[in-house]
């Protein structure tokens, strides 16, 4: 019996070794303590690794941002300039990552894959690669985001530093930390921007082994692009909102048109790149054949006002300038053909776009307060084409102001559920639950 509830150890008394047997409870106890203390450590090297991911990440968006502002510019006031010399670059661009960028042309979908251990790494070169092809999109036209190359800029500095650490699942960890730090030193929004890495890869399940580290990168990140002068979006409303039987059903029915819209966007580039795939199976030619018309079209329709991030139209929404009726649809169009062609960017800051204008004409299609429904609009096709939830909530209380969180909870729901799952990203992942 006595030999069951102890343990072996050792003492030396009268220069003999003697075996002496403690009780199972305290080794249990101490093996306990050491894997906490084991635990705590691994923690605390994640969250210095965390730091210094959003130290770099944050300096690295604010220069990327910076020159893309500028660009920006250029174009704006230049659009016969510099828009018909968009196939051009995009050929280049093409040719360029055959040459020389190994696999990173798949751009998000790398990351996607290397989170899941489908790819061991990503390489370095893709910072620079995604940096100055998204640069190229916006300074000749193309109608792209800019939050990809965030998050590609975040995850890749974090797997090459979390691959180097002795810790487990470091690198996965930190690939997720880094992508938060990407997001929120572009746009800013620290909580979104942690909702946005842990929910995305795998839709309906959150990464909270990653929760940690990634609101240290994300929110280092924010305070770092800040600090070296990337502006950050923000319209705070100043709105009454009185909850009626007409307001519930009317906020009913701007869901389902902003998860329609989204799940039309995600869809729609997804079916767009198989077609045009087998269609112009070189993928020279169908980045210049399909950039050539995004270039006329954007010439002839209104001289660029459709062309890159459609901040021009948040602006306008939000500010009181001119915002016609269609200009939601026109972009969601000239975007999902930009994209499926073949040039870098992203999709996130178009569909703010898009939701925002499409905002604006339902609130004033409605009766309602056209700011507030364009703010909702703002989040809910974000919602819609991105297959996340708290997220784009987050998002819109960060931007807009958190009292109307309850708000952005509600129409991101209906649009989220209304969406039928479709993604903009292929390669993520969903969970279903098996009752």
């Amino acid at each position: 019996m006595c030999r069951n509830l102890h343990s072996r150890g050792s003492i030396k008394k009268a220069g003999k070794s003697m075996k002496i047997e403690l009780p199972v409870f305290l080794v249990q106890e101490e093996d306990m303590f050491k894997r906490a203390l084991q635990s705590y450590r691994d923690i605390l090297i994640l969250c210095i690794a965390a730091s210094v991911i959003g130290v770099i990440v944050g300096m690295l968006d604010a220069g990327f941002g910076e020159v893309l502002l500028w660009i920006t510019g250029q174009r704006e006031r230049h659009p016969f300039l510099f828009i018909p010399f968009l196939p051009l670059a995009g050929a280049l661009m093409i040719g360029a990552y055959q040459k020389a960028g190994k696999n990173c042309l798949k751009g998000m979908g790398l990351v996607f894959q290397v989170r899941f251990r489908e790819e061991r790494e990503i390489p370095l070169r893709l910072i620079p690669f995604t940096i100055v092809s998204t640069w190229a999109t916006h300074l000749f036209g193309g109608s792209a985001g800019r939050e990809g190359v965030a998050v590609q800029i975040g995850a890749t500095v974090a797997h090459g530093i979390g691959s180097r650490l002795r810790v487990a699942n470091a690198s996965e960890i930190l690939l997720v930390a880094g992508m938060a730090a990407g997001f929120a030193g572009l746009f800013q929004t620290p909580i979104a921007a942690v909702f946005f890495a842990l929910e995305v890869l795998v839709a309906g399940v959150l990464d909270y082994e990653a929760l940690l580290t990634a609101l240290t990168a994300s929110v280092i990140a924010a305070k770092v692009s800040h600090f070296m002068g990337l502006e950050k979006f923000s319209v705070p409303l100043d709105l009454s909102i009185h909850l009626t039987l007409a307001f519930c059903v009317k906020l009913l029915v701007v869901g389902l048109a902003f998860g329609i819209t989204g799940g039309i966007f995600a869809r729609s580039l997804k079916k767009l790149k198989e077609v045009t795939g087998g269609l112009l199976q070189n993928p020279i030619h169908k980045i210049a054949v399909m950039g050539a018309a995004v270039g006329l079209f954007s010439l002839l329709i209104h001289a660029g006002r459709y062309s890159g991030l459609g901040t021009n139209l948040i602006q306008s929404c939000f500010g009181g300038g001119a915002v016609y009726p269609y200009d939601w649809i026109v972009k969601l169009v000239f975007t999902i053909v930009t994209l499926a062609a073949g040039f870098q960017g992203g999709e996130v800051t178009p569909l703010f776009s898009i939701g925002a204008s499409l905002g604006l004409v339902l609130g004033d299609f409605l009766n309602l307060p056209a700011a507030f429904i364009a703010a909702l609009g703002y989040a809910g096709v974000f919602s819609g084409a991105t297959n996340t939830f708290i997220a784009p909530v987050f998002i819109g209380a960060e931007v807009f102001g958190f009292q109307y969180l309850p708000y952005f909870f509600v129409v991101c729901a209906i649009a989220h559920v209304v969406s039928g799952s479709q993604s903009i990203y292929p390669a993520q992942r969903k969970h279903r639950l098996e009752l």
